[in-house]
């Protein structure tokens, strides 16, 4: 069994507690316009180019045996319904111009990288985090690894979005001690707008897992246009605390994913938006702490 893995992060301090090791799925069924992560929504290994590197000498054009490479104006262009995963364009470019995001990994493999580690998630009370795109992407894959990962008494978190047909979540969020579960609005037309899809499926999981009383941390990503001002912390507010969760974690807006999207030859949505930061939000935090939920960045 392999899964295909585009980053392994170490001493990752943001992605539940303690000191941790985050994996990174591919694969996503959403589309949020401002994802930090573009590279991880396709299912499939990606090539990026950055035209910067590039001192056109087509190397990986000849390299690749599938004609999915091109010189098209002065830049490569891939034609992903020709590309067949091999990456020896990628290894022969000289300049590094061309890289790959995804890989296939064992559980074995994943494992022995996480298990490095092992002394500083028992010191910090830390562990594993799945994350993604959306960390219930490739569940075969889960149901090998995360059993594997606790026979190592390690702890393991999963980052979702929770749209997850129903059977599939059910079966893969009991095998996790904590679900970061990503709430991004709770009006289900203004949440397609920004994310390509409607949050009834989202809502459902989540109020099953808190009805299977699972450890929850919901989590929401502050996003200007989207769900940034109060009236959206309010309707947020409300629906967390109906569903009877008791914290909530903010994640402010940030561009640390825009030169992905160069790289991908993609438009970004939210180019020159500005970012956000916990001092900009002090009075959206503050509707949360108003309906006694404990509110944190």
């Amino acid at each position: 069994m392999k899964g295909n893995i585009f980053n392994i992060q170490k001493f990752s301090i943001h992605d539940g507690p303690g000191i941790r090791t985050t994996v990174f799925l591919k694969g996503c069924p959403l589309r949020c316009l401002w994802c930090a992560n573009p590279e991880s929504q396709d299912y499939n290994i990606q090539l990026l180019y950055d035209a910067d590197k590039c001192i056109h000498c087509q190397s990986c054009v000849k390299a690749c045996k599938s004609g999915a490479l091109t010189h098209e104006n002065n830049r490569i262009v891939v034609d992903y319904s020709k590309f067949d995963g091999n990456l020896d364009c990628v290894k022969i470019c000289p300049t590094h111009a061309l890289t790959n995001e995804g890989a296939y990994m064992s559980v074995e493999d994943v494992v022995k990288v996480c298990l490095q580690d092992k002394d500083f998630y028992e010191e910090s009370d830390g562990g594993i985090t799945i994350s993604g795109g959306e960390g219930m992407s490739q569940p075969a894959f889960l149901k090998e690894l995360i059993p594997v990962l606790k026979s190592f008494g390690l702890h393991t978190a999963i980052e979702t979005t929770g749209y997850i047909h129903k059977e599939t979540f059910k079966e893969l969020a009991v095998l996790f001690d904590l679900l970061l579960f990503d709430i991004k609005h709770y009006d289900s037309k203004k949440h397609f707008l920004g994310t390509h899809v409607y949050n009834e499926l989202i809502i459902e999981n989540l109020t099953w897992a808190i009805e299977q009383h699972l450890n929850i941390l919901p989590r929401i990503p502050v996003i200007p246009h989207f769900n940034a001002s109060l009236e959206d912390a309010k309707g947020l507010a409300d629906l967390i605390s109906n569903l009877g969760l008791q914290k909530v974690q903010l994640l402010p807006f940030h561009q640390m994913g825009e030169k992905k999207y160069q790289l991908l030859n993609r438009k970004y949505e939210f180019k020159n938006v500005k970012a956000l930061y916990p001092e900009d939000l002090q009075d959206y935090r503050k509707v949360f702490l108003d309906k006694n939920l404990d509110c944190f960045f």
